[in-house]
C-alpha cells in the first residue's frame, strides 16, 4: 500500500514482513543504538530497587521484554499487532497478552512498572496511554522514546519510510508535561537523560535536552 494512502502507522506494525525486518534491524544496525538505550534504561531501572513485576506497554515482538525479564523482572507485554506477536518468543517467560494501550486490560495496580520503549510515538492519544500506565502502576513508569529536539528525529522524519512517517515525536519538556497531565498528584519524582545516538554515539548518556533518545522514569504515590 502507498504510504500516502496509509491512516495511521499501526498499519506498518500489521505489516508481518515489518515484524520480522523490526526484529532483524535490532541484530543488524541497530546494535549500538540497543545497547545505548538499555544502558540508559538499565541505570533509571536502578530507581525502582523493589521493582518486581513490570508491563511493558506496545512491547512488539517482545524485544524489550526479554531484557526486562533478563533484568530479574516478571514481565507481561501488551501489543495491539498480531503480527508483531507472532514473532515473539515462546520461551522467554514473558507473558504476552493481545491488547490495546489505550484500554490496558489489567486491573488497577497490577504492576510495579509500566513501561513504554518507543511506543508513545505511534499510539493515538499517547496522553490516554500514559493514564492506562498510571492507572495499572504501583511504584511508577519508565519511559524510551526517539527526542523531536535531536538530529535523530528529524532524520528518521525526513526518511518518509513507515512507521517514521507518521510518528509523533515529544521533547524532553513535552514528555514531562504529557505524564504530569496523566499522573497529576501521584508523581512523587521524575529523572530524565538522554542518549546521543546519532551521530555522537561515543558520548553515551547525558542530562542533555539535544540527544536521539529520551529515557525518564517516574515515580509514582502507590497509596
Amino acid at each position: 500500500m502507498p504510504i500516502s494512502f496509509r491512516k495511521s502507522p499501526m498499519e506498518a506494525f500489521a505489516d508481518p514482513i515489518f515484524a520480522k525486518r523490526y526484529e532483524e534491524w535490532y541484530a543488524g544496525p541497530g546494535r549500538q543504538a540497543d545497547r545505548m538505550e538499555k544502558q540508559l534504561l538499565t541505570r533509571l531501572l536502578g530507581d525502582f530497587p523493589n521493582a518486581g513485576t513490570a508491563l511493558d506497554v506496545g512491547c512488539g515482538t517482545g524485544h524489550f521484554s526479554r531484557w526486562l525479564a533478563n533484568q530479574g523482572l516478571r514481565v507481561a507485554g501488551v501489543e495491539i499487532s498480531p503480527a508483531m506477536l507472532e514473532r515473539r518468543s515462546r520461551t522467554d517467560g514473558v507473558s504476552y497478552v493481545l491488547g490495546d494501550a489505550l484500554v490496558l486490560p489489567f486491573a488497577d495496580r497490577s504492576f510495579d512498572l509500566a513501561i513504554f520503549v518507543t511506543t508513545l510515538e505511534f499510539v493515538n492519544d499517547p496522553g490516554c496511554a500514559l493514564r492506562e500506565a498510571v492507572r495499572v502502576a504501583r511504584a511508577g513508569l519508565l519511559l524510551g522514546i526517539l527526542n523531536r529536539c535531536s538530529l535523530l528525529a528529524v532524520k528518521r522524519k525526513a526518511s518518509g519510510k513507515p512507521p517514521w512517517d507518521m510518528a509523533r515525536f515529544f521533547s524532553p519538556h513535552e514528555l514531562a508535561g504529557l505524564v504530569r497531565d496523566a499522573a497529576g498528584g501521584r508523581i512523587i519524582r521524575t529523572h530524565c537523560r538522554t542518549t546521543t545516538l546519532w551521530p555522537l554515539p561515543w558520548l553515551g548518556s547525558l542530562p542533555i535536552p539535544g540527544g536521539g533518545f529520551i529515557g525518564m522514569s517516574v515515580g509514582l504515590d502507590p497509596s
